[in-house]
């Protein structure tokens, strides 16, 4: 059996163009490239979750999508400016704390619009906010996951000097 990946995903920027009407015009050619990993899941980062449970932001998902969507990450309030360099990556790192018991080895990429969220860059694909997911992000994401299948060790491990609870 392969081991899950997953994709932190954003919306605002990914999913639509950042600032336009919330359609959710690209989430279809993202759901394109996830239909092709079987073993992907997607845990949404976007602010999104704070306005919306779990069950309602499943329901922007195609149907057989929808039970791949496996959580949300936690919210952080940070306590200094400096600390919301990386937010959403540290947030990402808590939830698979609390979900995978050996999250040094986990694949996992972010599909983000702002790189300031995200402090290790070869795990993010960042979109054009003025775009959205494009094609050309697709190709990048179906490599991306196909790298995490093969299970080659290419992609750096997060740079974040948090100290997780035991």
């Amino acid at each position: 059996m392969v081991r899950p990946s997953y994709i932190f995903m954003d919306f605002d920027g990914v999913t639509h163009p950042w600032g336009e009407v919330e359609d959710f015009r690209s989430l279809p050619l993202i759901e394109a490239v996830v239909r092709e990993f079987e073993e992907v899941r997607i845990i949404i980062s976007s602010d999104w979750r704070m306005l919306f449970s779990l069950p309602k932001l499943r329901q922007r998902f195609s149907e057989d999508i929808r039970h791949r969507i496996v959580g949300v990450t936690p919210h952080i309030l940070p306590r200094r400016g400096n600390e919301l360099h990386g937010l959403r990556e540290h947030e990402a790192m808590l939830w698979l704390q609390q979900h995978e018991p050996d999250r040094d080895d986990v694949a996992w990429c972010a599909l983000d619009d702002a790189p300031g969220n995200w402090t290790t860059r070869s795990r993010l694909l960042l979109t054009d906010f003025k775009r959205g997911f494009t094609s050309e992000d697709a190709e990048a994401l179906r490599r991306m996951l196909q790298v995490f299948r093969e299970g080659i060790p290419v992609l750096e491990k997060p740079r974040m000097a948090y100290r997780w609870a035991s």
